[in-house]
Order: C-alpha cells, then structure tokens, then sequence
C-alpha cells in the first residue's frame, strides 16, 4: 500500500489531498488565509503563513486517516504563480511575499521595457512584462528595499518555499520559473543575459529542473513536524495552471480549462511555446512532454465575487449569493460589470483599468449585482478564449475548474457566454489531484500521466449546454461589454 500527498498553494488557502495508489482520493483538508494589502495596490503574504496551513492540514489527514498517511511516499505542489519569495542564508523570508495581483510595480515595467531588448522579449521570454511578475517585484526591492535586496541569498516562488521547508533544499521549476519573467522558456533556463542587464546576481537564483524531477527527501526536521517519514521522495511539482491541467487529465491540444478561482483564467495545452504577437496571453512551460501551457489571465475573478460578497452586500457565504444570482434572468436586466478591480491583464494588459457597474437603475437590487458579478467575469474569459483561438489553438471543448465550477448557476452562463458545452470535472481540487498523479509517476507508482489521469480522472455525467436565446442576448451584451473599457479608459477620477 502507498498513497500520495499534493499540496496547493493558493492565494486564498491552501489543500492538500490525499490519495491512494489504487482506490484514489481519500481526502482533502484546507486552511484559508487572508492576503494583505498594506496599502492600494499592494498585495502580499507572509510565506510562513503557508507553512503553518500546510501543517494544519497535514495534521488533520494524519487524524483521519492514520495508516494511509503513514504510508504516504511521495509528495507533489502546486502554487500561485509569478509570486516573489527571498530568503536569506538560513531560508528565513526576508519580508513579506510580493504576490501576482501587486500593481506597485508600473515604473519598474517602464523601464524594463526599455532596458530588455526586444529580442529577449520575443526569443526568450514570449510575455509582457507587467506588474506582478516576479522581475519587476524583485527590481521594485532592489530600488526601494536596498536592505533587503542585499540580504538575499535565494529567490523562489510560492510553493518552492514550501518544498524547502519540507526537504530543506532550494531549488525551481521549469513552469514556475517560466512566470516571472526571469526565464527563457524556448531554453527552458534562467534568462542570464536578461538578469545581467537588470543588474541581478546569478546566484541568488537556484538551479531549475523539470517538475517532475525528485528533489529529495523529507528532511528529519519536517518528519518531526508533520509525522511523515524520511523515505518520503518530495517532486519538484509545478505552478497551479499546469497542475490543473494534469487534474483535468488535459495533455493534447484541442482542450481550453476555464478556471474561475481567486483570478480566472483561460488555458491550452501546446507542443509549442506559441504566443500572441500582442503579448495579450502568457506562454508558459508546461510539466507534459516538455510543452507549454497559453493562457489568457483575468486578475479578479473569484474575487470580484467575494469584494461584492464582503464590501457590499455583506451576505454569508457563496451559496446564497448562486441562490441570488439565480433569481435574476440572463443579462442581469440590463446591469454589465467590468471585473477591473486591480486593472487587467488579458485583454488590455492595463494596471489603470478599474471596474464599474454600468447600466444601473431603480428597478436593480443585490440580487441583479450578484448576477452580473459573474456574467462579468465570464465576459472577461471569453476576451481570453477569443484571443487563444486567434493565436491558433484549436477548442474542441471547455472544462470548468475552480470555484466558478461548484456553482450550476456560473456554470451555465459560462455555456451560454463562451458558446460551448461546459464539462465538469468529478474531483473538484484538480491542482491537488495534478499534484499527486505527477508525483506518483514520478516515484514509480503510475507507469504514467496518461495511465494515471485514466484511473483518476473523470467528468461529470450532467453537462451545461448553451441556450440558444442566452447565446443570443450574450452576444449583444459583449459587444456592449468590451465597448465600455475604450469609452472610459482614459478617464481620471
């Protein structure tokens, strides 16, 4: 007998599932943080909060289920991508992580856009540099930070925090590494003639493997932490887009992921690091065959609805805003959101834009603001699958992940916005999963991805089909929709 561990790092919370060799998943624990914003347009966690969720978990499974979690060989991560992590000497953070929705970073941008030469841009990094990312967080501390940027002795990205404290190795990965900007993804290395000319020292960045590379074994130090053995083989694991696609059992081209989480996104599988001459979309690499994952990027998905749920209804939980949403016809009688919050990436790739509430009238009430929170947001996700489609990949159907896809309500606007049938995964924690099904092969438990996805993952029995009346009205609505941001972009309040 032997069973698996997949931890997710997320923005909001962190999962970790559980699952066994043969029968699958046994169980998934959770534990939900808080993201802080010192100031508008700042946006970080202190590393140290993961650990402690990831233990939290760990604990629990380790209640629960006793003997399979003694049995536990192998542990695979997924995390929040493009976030910054510095250590110094002794893996300690240095400050606070700097996440992917940080905007404080818009001079650093600028110059980077005029210091990288387009070449580099084009050849190696095939994305636009854009706030966030993890190079212009790290040149943002370099300015403004001096004292800390000399104290570090190692960046990282979120989850590869993690695995350091369980193995007590630094280390990277070629799909986190892929996002921040710092990595050349047609070489699948460090991008060092782009780190020389932003002034970075090349050893402040760990050597990079692939994700399904062992990076070793649990140090004696976490066995004593969280119960799991010294045997345990610890997988480099990958970013969360890439390990959801595993989740979905996605691996061929001709598949779009619609994930509706903290941010949303878009994404396809490629052989090819293909990317949008606009840089509207990300190219990423991929853990699969040495392919890529594409994707268009909405910042403020999930999160508009928990900001509507929080700051303006002030209602308890998710479920009565679906109830709400689900009161209110399709087009939210005339009422269109633009899910802005923190500006943009796909399509417009702007840290100025800012969401609104158009169309208002008497007649609306919170019930019609929850409605259009989503049909937003999904608007939002059909600006990226239009632009993954014009970049040449193929969408032959549309799986929903995350959040977006525990709600019947957001999942059939989904079908009824993006004109598709919407499937639906029968594991909901498809990062989690991904995780696991990569480290298994890794350890030899699955002879591979394929092999494994086969067993493991499935879909749902019911599907969402577009009602062709919705398609209809959707379709007027979007053009209103992608209208309202030419209008008002340049206005200042």
């Amino acid at each position: 007998m032997a069973s698996i561990l997949g931890i997710d790092i997320g923005t909001s919370g962190t999962k970790v599932m559980l699952l066994d060799e043969k029968t699958g998943v046994l169980g998934v624990e959770s534990e939900k943080y808080d993201v802080s914003i010192p100031q508008i347009g700042y946006s970080e966690q202190e590393p140290d909060l993961w650990w402690e969720a990831v233990l939290a978990c760990l604990s629990r499974l380790g209640e629960k289920h006793g003997r399979y979690f003694e049995a536990v060989s192998a542990v695979g991560f997924s995390g929040q991508m493009h976030g910054l992590v510095m250590t110094d000497r002794n893996g300690r953070p240095i400050r606070p992580a700097i996440l992917w929705q940080d905007q404080r970073s818009g001079e650093e941008c600028l110059e980077l856009e005029e210091r990288i030469p387009e070449r580099i841009r084009t050849d190696s990094l095939r994305n636009r540099i854009f706030p966030g990312f993890a190079l212009p967080s790290l040149c943002w501390v370099k300015k403004h930070e001096p004292e800390c940027f000399d104290r570090i002795y190692k960046v990282m990205q979120p989850k590869d925090y993690i695995r350091y404290k369980m193995t007590g190795l630094f280390g990277a990965e070629a799909t986190d590494a892929s996002a921040s900007l710092m990595f050349d993804i047609v070489k699948r290395d460090w991008a060092w003639e782009l780190l020389g000319l932003c002034g970075l020292p090349e050893e402040i960045f760990p050597k990079c493997s692939e994700s399904g590379a062992v990076q070793g074994r649990i140090s004696r130090e976490c066995a004593a932490q969280t119960g799991l053995g010294e045997s345990v083989q610890v997988i480099f694991g990958l970013g969360d887009q890439q390990a959801q696609s595993i989740g979905n059992g996605v691996f061929k081209e001709g598949t779009f992921i619609c994930n509706i989480g903290t941010g949303g996104q878009v994404s396809a599988f490629s052989k090819n690091p293909v990317y949008d001459p606009s840089f509207r979309t990300q190219t990423f690499c991929h853990g699969v065959n040495g392919g890529y994952t594409i994707y268009g990027a909405v910042l403020n998905a999930g999160m508009s609805l928990k900001w509507l749920k929080d700051n303006i209804l002030k209602v308890e939980g998710f479920d009565m805003l679906n109830a709400m949403a689900g009161e209110v016809p399709a087009g939210s009688e005339g009422l269109i959101f633009l899910p802005y919050l923190t500006g943009e990436r796909t399509p417009h790739m702007d840290t100025h834009a800012r969401g609104m509430f158009f169309g208002l009238h008497l007649a609306h009430t919170g019930k019609h603001m929850a409605r259009s929170v989503m049909e937003g947001v999904t608007f939002a996700l059909r600006d990226c699958m239009e632009i993954l489609e014009q970049t040449g990949n193929r969408c032959d159907r549309i799986i929903s992940s995350g959040g977006g896809a525990s709600s019947p309500v957001w999942l059939q606007i989904q079908a009824d916005i993006l004109g598709k049938e919407i499937f639906v995964s029968s594991v909901t924690e498809q990062a989690c999963l991904g995780a696991c099904l990569l480290a298994g092969v890794s350890a030899g438990l699955f002879t591979g991805l394929e092999e494994a996805a086969a067993r493991f993952v499935s879909m749902k029995k019911e599907t969402y089909k577009p009602i062709p009346e919705n398609v209809l009205l959707y379709d007027r609505i979007y053009s209103s929709y992608r209208s309202l941001y030419g209008r008002t972009a340049d206005l200042v309040v």
